[in-house]
């Protein structure tokens, strides 16, 4: 009785406790999460190193799960083929985009900027003229120019749908012919190009009043940040080009030479006994192709381990285990396909069907195929042309061994003479793991071991034969 009278009395001062302490023994709100920036620049002309690491920045973006990608812009123009490239891999990104006008988003660069979200200015950023021109900056032939300003206008309209008077101020930068007119203000002319300063594309019009392309202007993108997120509540991560990006755009043009070449030296490896320059020279280069996927930003980290893959079999096929090309012929195919996955512009988390509808491995399939009929073109030309030389001493048998220890439908007699080398010494020309050539009395024969490995140099005697090779062992001293 005391004791259930005890635990009532603790029960309602424990109570009355909690009531005293009030708000103060709440738990403590969550902390508000720090909003993730990813920043790329978009510098000098729009070409294909500007494409590659904004498009790198953007699938690292979302895998890393940003909430805003920065395009921190100064740019004079550029290639139509990269801008629409750039503009395609902006809109796959699952977070919020917005161009930092800083200081020049002119003629490509207006497009890109079109493209995000919103667009912040400089004091003294610019954006505008951005009307199709010739590689040079000459004019394009009326009837071209007319077929793309019509399509380029009717793109800047699809992507700028819901964002105020974008669509219409954009395509005034495009077509000189267009009157740009809100209300009774026309802000534009015909026979010109449209052009905005800062100050100008803050300006507000119509009812309700709204800006005619500003987000907002800010002096630097630390500002800019702060006005939207505020002081301390975000982190910045910074990509910039470097010559890597440079390099790539070179050896991406190689890529299916590199691919045919690689191929041909892995090839003239699998003819030649052991592991030598070409099997180097051939993973290497297959590497420079995959390393230069990466950088162009089509490749993530997953096909790394495919490839290495790969390489461990052929690597396992050439040096220890000849299962007469079998896990040559896999690791090959892991390195083709870790290298087809590479090349394809792939999403994180995008289905493979989606993947596929998209055309994603069509390129890569037609640089593979190129790159088979070079390795092919190449060593019928090694065949034809160079039928001496230490290059054709690798890949075919001498006439020393006249084909001897392939007896398979051939004359009884070969037969009665690879008999007649049974328990005769010689030594190995090439190490025997399990297959190579051996020299037995001045003559050389193809041979292999059934246990083990042997050598090059190493003594050895002739225990049998099959119809393609001699079996030998090491002689023991």
């Amino acid at each position: 009785m005391w004791r259930r009278i005890a635990t009532i009395s603790l029960a309602v001062l424990s109570g009355h406790l909690a009531a005293a302490a009030g708000p103060a023994a709440e738990p403590k709100a969550a902390e508000k999460k720090a909003v993730r920036v990813v920043v790329i620049p978009v510098r000098e002309e729009v070409a294909a190193p500007q494409l590659f690491i904004l498009r790198r920045g953007l699938k690292d973006a979302e895998t890393q799960k940003a909430d805003l990608v920065v395009l921190d812009m100064k740019t004079p123009g550029g290639a139509l083929d990269s801008t629409f490239e750039i503009m395609e891999a902006l809109g796959k990104f699952s977070g919020k985009t917005l161009t930092y006008v800083n200081t020049e988003a002119m003629s490509a660069g207006a497009f890109i900027a079109a493209t995000t979200e919103e667009i912040w200015f400089a004091p003294d950023g610019v954006i505008g003229a951005a009307a199709p021109v010739m590689a040079g900056g000459k004019d394009v032939e009326e009837t071209m120019r007319l077929k793309i300003v019509s399509y380029l206008k009717a793109r800047m309209r699809a992507i700028s749908e819901g964002k105020g008077y974008r669509g219409e101020v954009v395509s005034a930068m495009i077509d000189a012919k267009k009157e740009l007119k809100i209300g009774d203000k026309v802000i534009k002319e015909k026979d010109e190009l449209l052009s905005l300063t800062a100050s100008e594309a803050m300006r507000t019009y119509g009812d309700p009043a709204k800006p005619l392309l500003a987000a907002g202007i800010a002096k630097s993108l630390d500002e800019l940040l702060a006005k939207k997120f505020g002081a301390g509540n975000f982190t910045v991560r910074r990509l910039e080009i470097t010559w890597s990006e440079e390099l790539a755009v070179f050896l991406q043009r190689l890529s299916p030479v590199l691919l045919g070449l690689g191929m041909l030296a892995l090839f003239i490896e699998f003819k030649t006994p052991g592991f030598g320059v070409f099997g180097i020279v051939g993973i290497a280069l297959l590497g420079v192709v995959f390393i230069t996927s990466y950088v162009a930003g089509l490749s993530g980290h997953e096909p790394l381990l495919l490839f290495g893959l790969g390489t461990v079999l052929l690597a396992l096929e050439l040096l220890f285990w000849h299962t007469g090309g079998l896990l040559g012929a896999l690791g090959l195919a892991a390195m083709l396909g870790s290298l087809l996955w590479a090349m394809a512009d792939l999403w994180p988390n995008e289905p493979v069907t989606v993947a596929w509808s998209a055309n994603a491995f069509a390129q890569p399939m037609a640089n593979l195929g190129l790159g088979l009929a070079i390795a092919v073109g190449l060593f019928v030309a090694l065949l034809k042309y160079l039928p001496q030389g230490w290059v054709w001493d690798r890949l075919v048998v001498q006439t020393a061994s006249d084909g001897a220890a392939q007896v398979a439908g051939m004359a009884p007699e070969a037969a009665v003479a690879l008999a007649a080398l049974i328990g005769r010494r010689g030594v190995a020309v090439t190490a025997l793991r399990p297959g190579g050539q051996v020299e037995v009395d001045g003559r050389r024969y193809e041979a292999k071991v059934d246990v083990g490995a042997v050598d090059r140099g190493t003594a050895i005697v002739v225990r049998g034969h099959t119809d393609f090779s001699l079996i030998v062992e090491r002689v023991e001293s």
